[in-house]
C-alpha cells in the first residue's frame, strides 16, 4: 500500500522543528512520499510576513535532502482563499485515490488547537493523523481539549496499522524533543540575532540574502 505523509503550515519561516517532525514520522512509518503544503491564506493567523515566492523557496532549501524524497505542493497558495486543513485533505484524496494511506502531521501547539480547526471530526474520513508532541507531554485535559483527547483515546493505532489502512486513526509521538516556533525566529532575527540552532543552514542562508523578518 502507498503510503503519503502530509505536513502542512505557514512555514513563516520553515525551521528545524519542521524538519525534526518530517524525520520523526518518515522514521516510524516509511512513507512512500512526503507532501508539504505551505499555507496560503490560513485563517487563525493574521497576515504571513514573508510572499509565497520566498515561503516555498525556503521549504525546497529544507527538505532538499529529505528521504523520502519530498515534494513542495501549492495547493493552498493557489486556491487564494482562506485554508482550511478539510478542504486539502478532501483534495488529496481524491487525488490519490481511496486506497493509499494518508498521513496528516501535526504538532503539539496544532494538536492544543484542534478542535478550533473548521470540521476537524471529519479530517479523519480523509486521512489519519499523527501528532509529535514535547517528552511529558500527555492526552488530558491539561494538555488537550476533551473531545479531541477522547477522539485520540478511540482511534488510536501502531504505525503499521497507519502506514497499511487509508484513514481513520491517530498515533501521539511523545519523545520529538524539539520545542522551535516561528515567532520566535522572526523575533530574533528582528533583534539582529541569527538564529543558527533554530533553522536549516539554507534556509538561514536565504533569509540573510533576501533579508527577511527584519523590520
Amino acid at each position: 500500500m502507498t503510503c503519503v505523509a502530509v505536513l502542512g503550515g505557514s512555514f513563516d519561516p520553515v525551521h528545524k522543528g519542521h524538519v525534526a517532525l518530517a524525520d520523526y514520522f518518515s522514521g516510524l512509518l516509511a512513507p512512500s512520499a512526503l507532501r508539504v503544503i505551505p499555507a496560503g491564506n490560513p485563517w487563525q493567523k493574521n497576515g504571513l510576513q514573508a510572499s509565497a515566492e520566498d515561503r516555498v523557496a525556503m521549504l525546497t532549501r529544507a527538505f532538499v535532502q529529505q528521504k523520502p524524497a519530498v515534494s513542495i505542493d501549492q495547493q493552498e497558495i493557489q486556491r487564494h482563499t482562506a485554508t482550511y486543513s478539510i478542504d486539502t485533505l478532501r483534495a488529496l484524496r481524491a487525488e490519490l485515490g481511496p486506497d493509499t494511506s494518508i498521513v496528516f502531521l501535526i504538532g503539539a501547539d496544532q494538536l492544543q488547537k484542534l478542535h478550533t480547526w473548521r470540521d476537524w471530526q471529519k479530517l479523519f474520513d480523509y486521512a489519519h493523523i499523527c501528532a509529535a508532541t514535547r517528552p511529558g507531554f500527555a492526552i488530558d485535559a491539561s494538555q488537550i481539549q476533551q473531545a479531541v483527547a477522547a477522539e485520540f483515546t478511540r482511534r488510536s493505532g501502531t504505525a503499521e496499522q497507519i502506514r497499511t489502512t487509508p484513514y481513520g486513526l491517530c498515533y501521539l509521538g511523545t519523545d520529538l524533543a524539539v520545542d522551535i516556533s516561528a515567532t520566535e525566529v522572526r523575533a530574533r532575527i528582528k533583534s539582529g540575532a541569527a538564529p543558527e540552532a533554530l533553522l536549516p543552514p539554507a534556509v538561514l542562508d536565504y533569509i540573510q540574502q533576501h533579508h527577511l523578518y527584519q523590520s
